[in-house]
């Protein structure tokens, strides 16, 4: 009894903040933190607990132990970063300096990719090397090198954790692949070939002993432990973003796509743009298409500097067919049937931010500022609506803890929700830089990264606002 006693008194004392935030998008990938008194009201010198410069990466904070990591790139390294979450200061820094930098999309880095952690060791990778592991104090545990992805795009996805495995999606233009690794010993523990799935950003969940994974055409379920399929799903989408979420024994996936292709038919264009009449489109006939030149790379599946009727179509047609926002079971045998489907919107999809499951309500954020509330059982739309004072462009995915949303614009706007299926603006807040990477909710604190800085805010801060 006394034992309890004492339990219970150290739990009486124990702040009412915490968690952790592992991975992208924190616990599982569900966007949802267990931090309370963050601010309404914050930005830079406003309610601030403190700021600190970071280099340049679009990787997510993730936090354990009193720490936050961050991985970025400076001067032709790979770094992983690690910094004191009470105060920002920066604790520790670990370059790797891979043979080469590989040229990517303009809205990608080599950085993009965002840490995991078990709470023992931090888990990294870069798409120009591959996974690295630290210990929690920036002692190099093992590598473990991959080929250079073949992605025009760069790589989005990012590792995950579990039962003593570090996982990497790897879906790119040739030969996409899923790889498991030891966590202690960086040692291959299994790999799956994925040549039915091209191209792909997604980070991947964990149900009970399924590893679930959205592709740009599927959404895939492996055994965690073997790497062995279970079940698939056909769903279209325009490339594979961000996480799916689970809704008791439901998985709820995000995929953008639309009715007809955005480009036109390759016999339309070839018409166009064939000068010398070889029935293909060279780099130099195509440069004057803005509409679409800038993703030549993209189409050009086999690097050859000319695009042939195969390619084009096989471009022109990802994303239209069955698109949407669905519910499916989470379990079953090889390929689901289209009847599994317990509800689908086609509305208000987002392209590259997750959605939200917070409180019983799914949330969709998109570029806009537009925000949709889902009954998530139903697939019924709640409320849906504008954040007037953030309109752009949206990358990071919304978090949520305390009963409030926050979701941020790459312009650097973040809007603060009152969460609630009729959902209401409690403020928007302003960095003044813009934000690609998803904040992070870690240890009482809100954390954000902008371009050149990392901010924390409550636990310790000013006083939070009413």
């Amino acid at each position: 009894m006394k034992t309890v006693s004492c339990l219970f008194a150290i739990l009486m004392f124990l702040p009412l903040y915490g968690g952790e935030w592992p991975r992208f998008r924190g616990p599982n990938g569900a966007g949802v933190g267990e931090a309370t008194g963050i601010p309404v009201v914050f930005r830079p010198g406003k309610n601030q607990g403190w700021k600190t410069a970071v280099p340049f990466g679009q990787s997510s904070p993730v936090v354990t132990g009193g720490r936050v990591f961050l991985t970025a790139s400076e001067g032709g390294q790979l770094l992983t970063l690690a910094y004191d979450v009470k105060t920002g200061k920066e604790l520790w820094r670990r370059a790797i300096r891979p043979a080469a930098l590989k040229t990517i999309y303009k809205a990608n880095d080599p950085a993009s990719p965002t840490p995991a952690t078990d709470g023992r060791n931090v888990y990294v990778f870069f798409a120009d090397f591959g996974l690295v592991a630290y210990s929690l104090d920036g002692k190099e545990l093992w590598r473990h090198a991959l080929p250079p992805t073949t992605n025009f795009y760069g790589i989005g996805g990012s590792p995950v954790v579990a039962n003593g495995l570090v996982v990497m999606l790897c879906d790119q233009m040739r030969a996409s692949f899923v790889v498991a690794l030891d966590a202690a010993t960086g040692k291959q523990r299994w790999r799956r070939e994925r040549p039915e799935v091209q191209d792909g950003w997604s980070v991947p969940v964990v149900y009970r002993d399924q590893l679930i994974m959205m592709g740009s055409t599927r959404v895939d379920s492996y055994q965690l432990s073997t790497g062995e399929e279970r079940w698939w799903f056909p769903l279209m989408s325009n490339g594979s973003m961000g996480t799916p979420v689970i809704h008791g024994e439901t998985l709820l996936v995000t995929a953008a796509g639309s009715e007809t292709p955005w480009m036109p038919s390759f016999a339309a264009t070839v018409a166009k743009l064939d000068k010398n009449g070889d029935g293909l489109i060279s780099v130099a006939e195509a440069k004057d298409e803005t509409e679409w030149f800038e993703h030549f790379g993209w189409v050009d599946a086999d690097g050859n500097g000319q695009l042939d009727g195969k390619e084009w179509e096989q471009a022109r047609g990802l994303g239209v067919g069955d698109y949407g926002a669905v519910a499916i079971p989470l379990d079953g045998k090889g390929k689901l049937d289209k009847g599994v489907v317990r509800w689908r919107l086609k509305r208000n999809l987002p392209y590259i931010p997750s959605a939200l499951l917070y409180e019983g309500v799914f949330y969709l954020v998109k570029s806009g500022g537009i925000v949709t509330s889902v009954n998530p059982d139903t697939g019924a739309i709640l409320k849906q609506g504008r954040t007037n004072g953030a309109l752009g462009e949206y990358f990071a995915s919304p978090v949520a803890a305390g009963g409030r949303i926050y979701a941020v614009s790459c312009e650097g706007k973040m809007t603060v929700l009152k969460a609630g299926a009729q959902w209401e603006i409690l403020a928007t807040n302003e960095f003044g830089e813009e934000v690609f990477a998803t904040p992070a909710i870690g240890e009482g604190r809100l954390l954000v990264r902008t371009r050149a800085h990392l901010y924390g805010f409550g636990a310790g801060g000013a006083s939070p606002n009413p």
